[in-house]
């Protein structure tokens, strides 16, 4: 496997994570959060899963 391909899927896997920890901690858990940061919140996390689908279908070799 192509090491720089392992780096990006396990950094952008970490990332994808630590921003559904957060929605889960939100949703899941009842942290409190202003109404104004939550569409900010559900957008880092999707943002941060189209990252790791990216580097995951690279790890794959799978194109777009």
């Amino acid at each position: 496997m192509d090491q720089q391909a392992v780096d990006a899927y396990r950094e952008a896997y970490g990332a994808w994570q630590k921003q559904l920890e957060q929605v889960h901690a939100f949703m899941l858990d009842g942290e409190p959060l202003h109404p104004s940061r939550i569409k900010g919140l559900l957008n880092r996390e999707a943002t941060a899963k189209e990252r790791y689908d990216e580097a995951r279908r690279a790890l794959l070799g799978i194109g777009d």
